[in-house]
């Protein structure tokens, strides 16, 4: 059994007998953490002071009718908190909430996801809790400002109050692909995270065709997203060939944002490509071709 436990068992037995709720304990109702304080007393004689709470038990021997004071490392946990005064003839008691102080001094940020395609609406998820010197979660409402910013683009900024010690915001992701910072701050603190933005699927595909031999040689343009990007190296390009009722396929990865392949060539075949959702144009090889 640790301190703490023995001490509220002691007065859990020794003190229920005698216990009063009474005024001769004076406290502050509130008291912020790692602040100094003061509990009065009134009678006189010896006695014994407790007080039981998360930061633990404190015991001290007092005389009755002093002022007993508490420095500013005493307590620095918040929470509610028990105070017993015992003598020999009476237990008084009284209680007390130790809060978080008032300014910011950690910032706990989550940010999701760390990669996302870019343009993407309320694609970015930010959480903040606002801590105290003494890791004591703020609850009073504490403004944060959330900014998402790169390099290409205006930052965006918003301010949200916390909530029990929370604030969340979500915003959409830039349109232009690489690193952009995420920050979170509060008073003078600020919490920093790097979100990577990559190019989206691919938009607007176009494909050029022309014969050689037996073979129709097919290549697209440089393939981007709606935005703009360059598609990865390594996304996969579809080419379709109709012809006679049959289908013939071939699937080829970019390659310096280009996709290349050769069909058999048939007069009257129809060429399509794609990649993922998104469809280009149409060749259609004439007898004539």
């Amino acid at each position: 059994m640790n301190r703490c436990s023995a001490i509220l068992l002691g007065l859990a037995v020794a003190v229920a007998p005698l216990m009063a709720q009474t005024s001769a304990v004076q406290i502050p109702k509130t008291v912020s953490a790692g602040s100094s304080f003061s509990i009065g007393t009134t009678g006189s004689g010896d006695a014994t002071l407790y007080i039981v709470g998360p930061g633990g038990a404190f015991e001290r021997k007092v005389q009755l009718g002093n002022q007993v004071e508490f420095g500013p490392s005493d307590i620095t946990t918040a929470g509610h908190y028990s105070v017993f005064v015992v003598s020999s003839s009476s237990t008084e008691s009284a209680q007390f909430d130790v809060v978080a102080s008032s300014a910011p001094a950690s910032i706990s940020f989550l940010a999701k996801p760390s990669r996302l395609p870019v343009s993407l609406h309320n694609g970015i998820s930010g959480v903040a809790y606002v801590f105290d010197i003494y890791r004591n979660l703020i609850l009073q409402p504490t403004p944060v400002t959330f900014q998402l910013s790169s390099a290409e683009h205006t930052p965006q900024s918003r301010t949200e109050t916390t909530r029990d010690g929370v604030a969340w915001i979500k915003l959409d992701s830039p349109a232009s692909a690489g690193s952009t910072q995420f920050d979170a701050t509060a008073g003078d603190v600020i919490a920093k995270r790097v979100i990577e933005d990559v190019p989206g699927e691919a938009c607007n595909l176009k494909m050029s065709a022309h014969g050689s031999g037996q073979r129709i040689v097919l290549q697209t343009e440089p393939v981007r997203d709606c935005s703009g990007n360059a598609v990865p190296d390594g996304t996969v390009v579809t080419f379709t060939e109709t012809y006679n009722g049959e289908e013939t396929t071939a699937d080829v990865p970019l390659k310096r944002g280009i996709a290349t392949t050769d069909m058999p060539l048939h007069a009257g075949a129809v060429i399509s490509v794609a990649a993922g959702v998104a469809t280009g144009n149409e060749v259609r090889w004439g007898a004539g071709q």
